[in-house]
């Protein structure tokens, strides 16, 4: 299914979310993010107002995809860690359910990379759990109670979203 089609419900939206606090509580990181290959954010949790989590996450989907190339030739499928370390910040990513990257900021005075990677491990499956839920429902094009997608969006609803009426 291309990225573009994923749709994150209410539900798994707030099992990512409540992911990140406890991940960003327990392994003491600055900021936590989810976002896809393509560079979107899907959820995010601590401090990001001294980021522009936009940009992050685009340099952080072109990051993934030059490292994967890099990965293609040396015989390698992917690399599925990443770890970037500056003179007080550092940022760890791990790849999501194939196709999603969790981002982790931390100051490596308050914390490990040991420390982030354990509880990041424990993390990644709650949130490859959620996200795949959500990536079913998707596919299947039904919300959660079996509704087709947006059944109940009408042309009125598009015109005073775009401000049209």
């Amino acid at each position: 299914m291309p990225l573009a089609d994923f749709v994150l419900y209410e539900e798994e939206y707030g099992k990512v979310e409540a992911e990140l606090t406890a991940l960003c509580r327990d392994a003491r990181i600055t900021t936590a993010a989810v976002i896809d290959k393509n560079g979107q954010i899907i959820a995010t949790a601590g401090e990001t107002r001294r980021i522009d989590a936009t940009s992050l996450a685009s340099l952080a989907a072109g990051d993934v995809a030059a490292a994967n190339g890099m990965a293609a030739l040396i015989g390698e499928t992917e690399f599925s860690v990443f770890f970037h370390e500056g003179q007080r910040d550092c940022i760890y990513m791990s790849l999501l359910a194939g196709r999603f990257i969790l981002i982790a900021i931390f100051d490596k005075k308050v914390t490990s990379l040991g420390m982030v990677r354990l509880k990041a491990n424990k993390a990644t499956e709650a949130l490859a759990s959620a996200l795949t839920s959500a990536s079913s429902k998707s596919e299947s094009g039904k919300n959660a109670v079996g509704e087709p997608l947006f059944a109940d969006i009408t042309s009125e609803d598009i015109d005073r979203l775009f401000g049209q009426t």
